[in-house]
């Protein structure tokens, strides 16, 4: 057993000053003083905080380990204070079937040192056409989300045969909602008139909108499960403000890129991501959001590639940045540290304890007695200079070089195992 001591630790109640003690398998007790023969972990000028739960993360494993591999990426998950992350099925071979999810499932289980939940694929190889068994996949693993994440399920007819086979299990459909046809070739940046002026060719905010609003009108009729990824447009911010207003199970999820950055800042390939960068109002209506209820909480989209596919033109060079890493520290000092914005409290429950709760996910999210030992030594004191070069992750994709953060981490632990130290 291991007691944390010396630390200020966020529980349910507030920050506290308490001695933590836990086990392999969870936290025994939460008391001003716990004496004994324990392993003592000294957080001295320390903030302890649940580990935090990324549901949007691409570990590129199998298929695309040149970008990043389930080692590298549950590494930088862990740098990042991320102790459970989702990892998304655009990997080669799919996760859409019981035999080639066994293959992942053990492949993940040999190379993570975080918890990782696979996502299973809503259609066969993403192609939007059959629905894969969700009740197989769920009886053999457990898994109860399904995404086609990187394209959109292009058809009505077919996201409703996979809406009502989510229903029937018990499941949740997560969406990436992008209709192609208002994207043309080439398009690789928020279409604006600022990025006009720069000669890029753009994506409009319907591309995401448009089918997110089909989504939700779908559920709406159909009553099952259904979150939505990576927000960025104020339109489907409404959307799904509106659907919740009329009883939709329905969730959606903002990155921590989309909250700090707009069309404006971008300048090369390292602010390409998809969806794009976009209006100031647009961001304005993703924060307004997070705070008020229409969006739930914050997720990664960690997407790692190489520095030669990142060295490319913008119409040729691919979509995504690296976020494991610096999400926190970002989110920590531009909203809570400098405008004061948010609560510690506030940021952490978004990045732990509500994405936990709607992905069903018990016992993890919190620091509470019983509940699982995921936790995070945090420095909200001292500021450091984020440097892609000490990134865990293969990917040094990031448009954050050189900032200066707040909210370091220090120490990750995972079932009572100290995963990372810094």
């Amino acid at each position: 057993m291991r007691v944390i001591k010396n630390g200020k630790v966020l529980t349910p109640e507030g920050l506290v000053c308490k001695d933590v003690l836990f086990d392999e398998e969870q936290i025994l007790r939460i008391e001003d003083h716990i004496e004994g023969d324990y392993e003592v972990i000294d957080a001295s000028g320390l903030t302890v905080l649940p580990g935090l739960v990324d549901v949007h993360v691409h570990l590129r494993e199998p298929g695309y380990t040149q970008k990043e591999m389930i080692h590298t990426g549950t590494r930088a998950a862990a740098h990042g204070g991320f102790t459970t992350i989702f990892c998304m099925p655009n990997v080669i071979p799919y996760p859409d079937d019981v035999p080639t999810i066994q293959a992942y499932q053990q492949r993940i289980d040999q190379e993570a040192v975080v918890r990782v939940h696979p996502y299973a694929c809503i259609t066969t190889e993403e192609a939007s056409k059959e629905v894969v068994d969700m009740k197989a996949i769920k009886e053999n693993f457990g898994i109860r989300w399904f995404s086609d994440d990187g394209v959109g399920v292009s058809t009505s007819e077919v996201m409703a045969q996979a809406m009502k086979t989510a229903k029937d299990n018990d499941c949740m459909i997560v969406a990436h909602t992008e209709d192609m046809a208002y994207r043309q070739p080439g398009a690789c940046v928020h279409d604006s008139e600022i990025n006009r002026q720069r000669g890029w060719l753009g994506i409009p905010s319907a591309c995401e909108s448009a089918q997110l609003i089909r989504d939700l009108e779908l559920t709406e009729q159909i009553g099952n499960r259904y979150h939505a990824c990576h927000i960025s447009a104020k339109e489907s911010v409404q959307a799904l403000q509106e659907a919740k207003a009329k009883g939709a199970d329905v969730s959606g999820e903002v990155t921590a890129h989309h909250l700090l950055l707009e069309d404006q800042d971008v300048q090369g390939p390292n602010w390409k991501m998809n969806p794009p960068l976009r209006s100031h109002e647009d961001r304005m209506a993703l924060i307004e959001g997070l705070e008020n209820g229409a969006l739930d909480f914050i997720a990664s989209d960690h997407a790692p590639h190489t520095e030669e596919e990142k060295n490319k033109p913008m119409d040729k060079t691919p979509f995504g940045i690296v976020s494991l890493e610096t999400s926190f520290p970002l989110l920590y000092t531009e909203f809570v540290k400098k405008q004061g914005r948010w609560t510690l409290e506030q940021l952490v429950h978004w990045m732990s304890l509500a994405p936990a709760r709607r992905f069903g996910i018990d016992k993890i999210g919190s620091i509470q007695v019983g509940y699982r030992p995921d936790l995070i030594l945090v420095d909200l004191e001292h500021e450091t200079v984020i440097d892609k070069e000490q990134f865990e992750s293969k990917g040094k994709n990031t448009p954050f070089d050189g900032w200066k953060v707040y909210g370091a981490i220090k120490e990750t632990i995972v079932g009572s195992k100290t995963v990372w130290k810094g």
